[in-house]
């Protein structure tokens, strides 16, 4: 499935980053992959650590889903 408007409350950019994580990505296979800085994608980890009240990076798709009810491996990069 592709989403073409992130959730409310998301960016689509954030959705992005949310499924690359789920997917195993670190952060600088997510720059690799969107053209953006590792730098970049850490600013965007942490915002959606702080959105979601999560601790770690690897509890943001958990939360993603729980949050919005999309699953994140359902998330295609664009």
């Amino acid at each position: 499935m592709t989403r073409s408007v992130p959730p409310e409350g998301f960016t689509r950019r954030q959705t992005q980053v949310v499924g690359l994580i789920a997917a195993g990505y670190s952060a600088d296979e997510i720059a690799r992959s969107l053209g953006i800085s590792a730098r970049t994608v850490r600013a965007h980890s942490d915002a959606l650590r702080t959105k979601l009240r999560v601790a770690r990076r690897s509890q943001i798709p958990a939360a993603f889903l729980w949050r919005t009810g999309v699953d994140p491996f359902t998330l295609v990069v664009r």
